[in-house]
């Protein structure tokens, strides 16, 4: 896909012959005015009429209106009429090396080095959906930091990635490797059991990169051999795992489905619960009391009831999402209510990577008012990862900057289809 970029030196050579693209670089760096319709204030919760945004190297320097701009000349112009401006938008859960569209069983035996381009395809991906940011939560052989690191070093395009390595969880439990005969022996590298058997696995994560941990709290979906909301991983294995993790200031994310496995997630002091099934009422103002953030991906469960057993998902798995697919919604719905801080996380690889826009649509239907929506995929996650410098359209801050066709508060969908593409200032996609 073309590639434009607007600073001297912005993208090394290496990433135009990933992209098959020619660029051009101007004799001076100039600064960079994106005038468009409108900008979503997404702290504010509001629409911001006749945008002007000034861009210097992968900052933000002034937002502005386009009348108070005398001297367009000056600047390297970017036109965005008819589009509204949107921070970059953040997924936090995707499996970045891993595709829904192949064959489920196939896919398992897949070797680190396929995953790896599997995740370096999917990156690309990403970004051009507008996800500047993103959360992998388990990938095998650290193929994803392989992939992030490769992105930070300006060698492949994609979003800025919080990755965990292999997630941790118990013998036999749903981060397990299930599916192969007994005497295959296969074991998944996170397997840990036991609190310092935990501790090191958030150690060893750490060790090869690990900028994030995740740990698999109960039963899952896409596993053999367990129930989907059953508790697996012990209080006391949970507790070691988040205190190794804030102990080296990671942020630290756990699986689960289940009511009991969620509660003892949040008194472990987890900083948020994946998928977040079964919740009861309890479960919600424990989140509430603890300021742990909610992450529902409650569009995939449409794609894998229609394609799933295409694509070889066995009957089992099919019938467990059957299982968790309303309760799961429902447990949004009240927590969205209640007013638990809830940030955008799709578990994209269960469904085709790009496609994530596609959730902010169900969060609306589930609850959400659209401005909720934004602000759960921009200055929520922001503030899960700890990051003060993304999320926004804001002087000071990063530029990862996406636009739409219209206005996504007065039609929400648009967000399936993002038109232009800044990250770090750079622009990967202008339609």
């Amino acid at each position: 896909m073309p590639l434009k970029i607007n600073k001297i030196n912005a993208i090394p050579l290496a990433l135009s012959l990933v992209l098959g693209t020619t660029f051009m670089t101007p004799a001076i760096a100039q600064d960079t005015l994106i005038l468009a319709d409108a900008y979503i204030d997404v702290a504010k919760g509001k629409s911001v009429n006749d945008a002007a945004i000034i861009v210097s190297d992968n900052q933000i320097i002034k937002v502005t209106t386009a009348a108070n701009i005398t001297n367009k000349a000056d600047y390297n112009l970017v036109d965005l009429k008819g589009k509204t401006l949107v921070p970059g938008v953040m997924d936090m859960h995707v499996h970045l090396s891993g595709d829904a569209e192949d064959n489920f069983l196939e896919s398992m035996n897949y070797s680190v080095p396929r995953q790896t381009v599997k995740a370096v395809k999917n990156a690309q991906k990403t970004l051009l959906a507008g996800f500047t940011t993103v959360r992998d939560l388990g990938a095998s052989g650290y193929s994803v930091i392989a992939t992030r690191d490769g992105i930070d070093a300006g060698e492949i395009p994609g979003p800025r990635i919080w990755a965990v390595g292999h997630a941790i969880g118990i013998t036999g439990g749903h981060c397990d490797d299930n599916f192969p005969a007994p005497e295959a022996h296969a074991k998944a590298q996170g397997v840990a059991d036991g609190p310092w058997e935990v501790r090191t696995k958030v150690r060893e994560n750490i060790k090869y990169g690990a900028n994030a941990i995740k740990v698999c709290a109960t039963g899952g979906v896409f596993s053999k051999g367990t129930q989907v909301g059953a508790q697996q991983m012990t209080y006391e294995e949970l507790k070691s795992a988040v205190d190794e993790a804030h102990l080296r200031g990671l942020v630290i994310a756990a699986h689960a489905h289940g009511t009991s496995g969620i509660k003892d997630a949040i008194r472990a002091g987890i900083d948020s619960i994946e998928h977040c099934s079964f919740m009861d009422d309890e479960a919600i103002n424990m989140a509430l009391k603890a300021g742990t953030y909610l992450s529902c991906d409650i569009y995939n469960t449409e794609y894998t009831l229609a394609f799933g057993a295409a694509n070889g998902v066995p009957e089992a798995n099919i019938n467990k999402e059957k299982q968790v697919s309303q309760a799961q919604r429902d447990s949004f719905r009240k927590a969205v209510k209640a007013g638990a801080k809830m940030v955008f996380g799709s578990d994209a690889a269960i469904y085709p990577h790009g496609d994530n826009g596609k959730q902010f649509s169900r969060m609306v239907t589930f609850g959400m008012t659209p401005i909720q929506a934004l602000q759960a995929a921009t200055v929520n996650s922001a503030a899960l990862l700890k990051q003060d410098n993304v999320g926004q359209i804001k002087a000071g801050f990063l530029a990862d900057i996406i636009a739409v066709d219209g206005n996504p508060l007065d039609n929400i969908s648009l967000m399936e289809n993002v038109t232009f593409v800044m990250k770090d200032g750079v622009v990967y996609k202008k339609q």
